[in-house]
């Protein structure tokens, strides 16, 4: 099932320069139970010359971006009252990885992978526990066999989002060229988690994400007996289009949805169509709102730390289902539309006494077509392709190199459940 990977070097990488020896305590929104695991990025590269040079490049680079991203070589851990987490900065170094592959080459990388734990070894420090101890930063280079790359990065998610995690990678992948723009020398990497403490909420709201829903249908018992298929679907610019005319078509003619609002709802009946629900079952959508500029005041640029609260649209299969694209869209809508400074404080409030989203009917989709993550470039060129390391039931919305306005669709889902999700997903409905 696993690509046959081997890995000929680890080394530990440490910061360039001196960075302060400190603890420091991260947010209620870093601490949630749900965010403690690895972000892994994947990043393939067309065939590159003197390899050689190219590593010891990515090693230098690495460490002088530990400089200013110091907490990324510390240790997360619990904080001795429990609850919330710290990170013990006293620059311990992350992990510098390089493999080979004889197996893998960049051609293997433009489809979904056979199994969701295919590319497993392409970041070979799978960390199960991130308060165990383990580097919060992982990076693998993979020789491929036609002589491509394949880059992986693992970050520790208490540490940093998708937007901050992003940004860490620009600075990383600028110092790999020796080519800082104006503006990345000018940017500031902001720690302060406590400008996300939690504060006096004025007025209890609702939030469904924390709701339990009854489970009609043993929902989550089979997501974890079934095998899981990865699917990859491509939606290019003309897709969207159709998809943003049909919703137009169906509802009021001053109601404009997003590209993400549109595909994020087609998606959403789709898999929930191809399931065989029960019609009485509740089913959620799931996605990050990113709070940065939605809470008073907006939180300084720079700050990487965990800045969004999970979006929720909520309904039935049968009115997923009969209601149509329409309906989706407007409750995708509706659901970041929610999402305000009362709204965030509150939900700091609520994951602060251990809130976790509920599991029953759940879709989660993460958006990381935004992130510039196809921008790249570390000194051999930019990606072939983006992506995560494996591919799970958790939907990534990918960008695809090349085609700007396209947007990659990777998520797995039930063997019983493949054929039907990919003909409804790739068929306009309304």
């Amino acid at each position: 099932m696993g690509s046959l990977v081997h890995v000929k070097e680890a080394t530990v990488i440490t910061p360039s320069d001196q960075t302060p020896s400190c603890v420091l305590s991260l947010s209620a929104l870093d601490s949630q139970l749900f965010l403690r695991f690895t972000i892994e990025y994947l990043l393939v590269y067309s065939p590159v010359s003197n390899p050689v040079s190219l590593s010891g490049r990515l090693k230098s680079s690495l460490s002088r971006a530990l400089v200013p991203y110091f907490p990324f070589s510390g240790r997360v851990r619990e904080r001795p009252n429990g609850g919330s987490l710290e990170v013990n900065c006293r620059g311990q170094g992350a992990l510098f990885l390089e493999a080979v592959t004889d197996h893998l080459t960049c051609l293997d990388f433009h489809k979904a992978p056979r199994h969701v734990t295919s590319w497993r070894k392409l970041l070979s420090l799978n960390v199960v526990d991130v308060l165990a101890g383990a580097p919060p930063l992982v990076v693998q280079l993979t020789w491929l066999r036609d002589g491509g790359a394949a880059l992986a990065v693992g970050v520790n998610h208490c540490l940093s989002d998708g937007i901050g995690s992003a940004e860490f990678l620009t600075l990383f992948a600028e110092l790999s060229k020796d080519s800082l723009s104006q503006t990345e020398l000018k940017r500031r990497h902001l720690w302060d988690r406590r400008l996300l403490n939690p504060s006096p909420v004025r007025d209890s709201l609702s939030h469904p994400e924390f709701n339990r829903v009854p489970d009609l249908c043993g929902f989550v018992n089979r997501f974890n007996a079934e095998r899981l298929v990865p699917t990859s679907v491509v939606f290019e610019k003309q897709r969207l289009t159709e998809l943003k005319k049909l919703t137009s078509r169906l509802g009021e003619s001053s109601t404009k949805h997003t590209s993400f609002e549109v595909l994020s709802a087609h998606v959403w009946r789709s898999w929930a169509r191809s399931l065989n629900l029960p019609s009485s079952q509740t089913v959620k959508l799931l996605f990050s709102v990113n709070i940065r500029d939605r809470v008073k005041p907006s939180l300084p640029a720079g700050f990487y730390g965990n800045a969004f609260v999970v979006g929720c649209a909520q309904t039935t299969v049968k009115d997923l289902t009969e209601k149509g694209l329409r309906h989706a869209a407007k409750l995708v809508k509706q659901a970041k539309e929610r999402v305000g400074d009362d709204y965030v404080r509150s939900v700091v409030e609520a994951v602060s006494k251990a809130k976790c989203p509920d599991p029953v009917g759940v879709l989660i989709i993460s958006q990381w077509s935004r992130l510039g993550l196809e921008k790249l470039d570390f000194g051999f060129g930019k990606p072939v392709h983006v992506g995560s390391v494996c591919c799970d039931r958790y939907c990534l919305l990918l960008p695809v190199p090349e085609r700007s306005d396209a947007v990659k669709v990777m998520v797995a889902v039930p063997s019983s459940a493949v054929d039907s999700y990919e003909n409804l997903v790739t068929s306009p409905d309304a």
